[in-house]
């Protein structure tokens, strides 16, 4: 059976700068352990404490410009239009350097989870 998802909940984001995370499904909002989708908004000069996740993530980015640096790859520039694809297990760290910050869907399999996450200290 179907289930509607009426409204989002406003989870708390680690970063710089206050950050804003719509979970409409996920750990939070629908009770759903298996996946999460959220959009974020990140304002200019947000950065993130790296991190080494037990989920794999899949980002879209709507507007503006996403940095992901990774310990392999250096600096991944994902631009409007433009997804990104992080695996369990790698270390990342996600920065929105540029004027307009970004504006991006994330998508994490299984949900994120605050205990799944294992930001740097």
């Amino acid at each position: 059976m179907p289930i509607k998802i009426n409204t989002s909940s406003v989870i708390e984001a680690a970063g710089s700068k206050p950050k804003i995370i719509r979970e409409y499904i996920g750990n939070v909002n629908s009770g759903s352990s298996e996946i999460s989708i959220a959009r974020m908004k990140s304002p200019a000069g947000w950065i993130e404490p790296g991190q080494r996740p037990e989920f794999d993530e899949y980002t879209l980015v709507l507007a503006g410009e996403l940095h992901v640096k990774t310990e392999k790859s250096g600096t991944i520039i994902v631009e409007e239009g433009e997804a990104v694809i992080t695996k369990k297990g790698e270390w990342i760290q996600y920065f929105t350097p540029g004027d307009e910050g970004a504006d991006y869907i994330s998508v994490c399999l299984p949900a994120f989870s605050p205990d799944l996450v294992h930001r740097d200290a």
